[in-house]
């Protein structure tokens, strides 16, 4: 499956914040986004001091970006998810959020299991990882409520995952999650709602955009 391979710090300065995409780094002074906090490119430095209108359209296309490049989907993804979200009952934008979040990479991600959404897509893809006892492999599957992710039995020896529980007991974990670090697993509780989601992300936005 296509992903981008390119520089991540990049995309933090193109939508002006940070996006914690590496991590622990982008808490600490060696963050691209410290060092250079203006748009990438050849006149990224003078373009942070111009004053311009900023249109509807680039608000909604970047609230669009913003959200798809922190959950580390493609465009193709992101808009078959908006389709399934209108299909669905419910608020469009909710549904949509849900469904990120529900991906089994950001799931392992929230759990504490990894530093960042691309490391936890990276251990799923290596199998890492077993849901409700099967080894699984697939980055994107939705997980659903009564769902349990397990690091497998195999993979606990390894020096990464010895030092796994330290790591991730300092990690805030959603209330829609329970884990348990002695096994290193987890359980999802419920389906993730608005407030357990990031509160920058603009959905209307999104829905706007893809709605023109």
């Amino acid at each position: 499956m296509a992903k981008y391979t390119g520089p991540v710090c990049k995309l933090c300065r193109r939508e002006g914040e940070k996006l914690f995409l590496k991590g622990q780094r982008c808490f600490t002074p060696k963050c691209a986004f410290e060092r250079r906090g203006y748009p990438p490119g050849e006149h990224g430095r003078q373009a942070q001091y111009r004053r311009r209108r900023v249109s509807d359209y680039q608000k909604q296309l970047r609230a669009k970006q913003k959200t798809r490049r922190i959950y580390g989907v493609t465009e193709r993804q992101f808009r078959r998810y908006y389709r399934s979200a209108v299909k669905k009952r419910g608020l469009t934008g909710i549904n949509l959020l849900q469904m990120l979040e529900c991906r089994l990479d950001n799931v392992v991600y929230r759990l504490g299991y990894a530093e960042s959404r691309a490391q936890a897509r990276l251990l799923v893809s290596h199998g890492h990882f077993n849901v409700n006892g099967r080894r699984t492999d697939v980055s994107s599957m939705l997980v659903r409520s009564g769902d349990q992710i397990e690091v497998r039995e195999g993979s606990r020896n390894r020096v990464y995952f010895k030092d796994l529980p330290a790591v991730a007991e300092a990690r805030t974990l959603p209330g829609w999650l329970e884990r348990d670090l002695k096994t290193l697993s987890g359980n999802v509780l419920q389906m993730p709602e608005r407030r357990d989601t990031d509160a920058t992300l603009n959905e209307q936005l999104i829905i706007e955009f893809y709605s023109r």
